[in-house]
């Protein structure tokens, strides 16, 4: 299989994996100048474009009430807008700004390169075992309460 598809396995079944273990819930750690969390909620809308609180908190293993800090602070910086949802007008959507796409797109591409050289450090023979055992630590940690 490709590398790049590979490294992209990689790094999903990592990112889900460092989610279901806690560690957005340290605010202080720091991606590309933001926060862990505030590098998960724009990623996750970039992939999807447009979220509310409720669906981003869900895909984020989150309670409401941390994302909505999360998404204020990406607001004040200019990278995230709230609008009345076209859908439902008593829903609020989020999208990414201008300056929000740019961070997602950069993170993105830091990404793919961090996790294709990861994928450099084990042997070729061993790179879907590696990204099969994530995803089944992954699925497994789903079910379980922290």
């Amino acid at each position: 299989m490709d590398s790049n598809i590979l490294s992209e396995k990689l790094r999903e079944s990592t990112r889900l994996f460092i989610r279901k273990l806690g560690v957005m819930e340290q605010g202080g750690a720091v991606c590309c100048g933001i926060t862990y969390a505030q590098c998960h909620a724009l990623v996750e809308t970039g992939r999807k474009e447009i979220l509310s609180v409720n669906e981003l908190a869900e895909l984020l293993n989150l309670d409401k009430s941390t994302v909505s800090k999360t998404v204020e602070q990406l607001v004040k910086s200019g990278m995230m807008l709230r609008e009345t949802s076209a859908r439902d007008r008593r829903y609020v959507d989020l999208k990414l700004t201008k300056a929000g796409q740019e961070m997602f797109q950069s993170i993105e591409t830091r990404m793919k390169t961090y996790f294709t050289n990861i994928l450099h450090g084990i042997p070729k023979e061993k790179h879907e075992q590696v990204i099969e055992s994530m995803q089944l630590l992954s699925e497994a940690l789903k079910g379980i309460e922290r």
